[in-house]
């Protein structure tokens, strides 16, 4: 996306308790990262909390993408569940229209869409799920950009709905040879020593590659870093990041910012 500039996106998950319960981590790790990813009230959040995720996000200077899963609050999205694409048309398209429309109503506009958890991995091999995500996102506005897994279906879907697209690397999640994130059930899948994860991600960045789970090195053209919001001390992980690839020459921006 950024041809010739060594530059990159941190988009955090964010908003995922609900108005009525604790803040979680939101409020000290927006000021660390550049994109957040809301959640749309179908894995966690709720109205109010889309309302106040926007505008703590607005307050920090952060870009507002919309986050929508499956309608699995119990397995917080996470659970491969099976729709027809139809139906996942519809229910991609009824979140981010709400956000978006939350979001209108504070003076933002939505920059993306990342799919979360379960409907994010199965969307990356199977292009019907794809397909309809990327519809959906490109009815509710063209202009939205499209995150997903480099080489993935989901990018592929969003480049046959004249989205744009950006590639997404995960600093603390373990990558299997195939350039696909080990699944969260099998052992090592998350690395959660910060000492690993920093100099993991600089490289990730600056090499445009990752090593896999075996050793293998693996090709990895990404545009924006997640961090998720749930993993502990993600705040501090976020600083450190940041000020790391800033160190790098790397220019940390939002994806739809010049």
């Amino acid at each position: 996306m950024y041809p010739g500039t060594m530059r990159v996106d941190l988009n955090g998950d964010v908003g995922e308790a609900s108005s009525d319960g604790p803040a979680g981590q939101d409020p000290v790790l927006m000021p660390h990262i550049t994109s957040a990813n809301v959640a749309c009230g179908f894995h966690a959040g709720d109205p109010g909390m889309m309302r106040a995720t926007v505008a703590l996000a607005r307050e920090h200077g952060v870009a507002v993408g919309a986050h929508p899963g499956f309608p699995d609050p119990e397995g917080f999205g996470r659970r491969e569940l099976t729709f027809s694409p139809s139906d996942v048309e519809d229910f991609v398209a009824y979140q981010v229209g709400a956000l978006a429309a939350i979001a209108a109503a504070q003076g933002v506009r939505l920059q993306h869409v990342k799919p979360h958890g379960a409907l994010f991995n199965m969307a990356v091999r199977d292009p019907a799920l794809a397909d309809a995500i990327a519809r959906a996102v490109a009815v509710i506005d063209p202009m939205l950009i499209l995150v997903g897994l480099p080489g993935s279906e989901i990018v592929a879907a969003g480049k046959r709905a004249a989205l744009r697209t950006a590639g997404e690397g995960f600093s603390d999640r373990a990558y299997q040879p195939d350039g696909t994130l080990v699944p969260r059930g099998q052992r090592g899948a998350v690395i959660d020593d910060a000492d690993r994860v920093v100099p993991r991600t600089v490289r990730m960045v600056c090499d445009q590659a990752v090593e896999a789970i075996d050793g293998s090195r693996v090709p990895l053209s990404i545009d924006t870093v997640c961090l998720h919001g749930d993993t502990a001390g993600a705040a501090d992980l976020a600083a450190r990041i940041r000020a790391a690839l800033m160190n790098a020459g790397v220019d940390v921006k939002a994806i739809g910012r010049e």
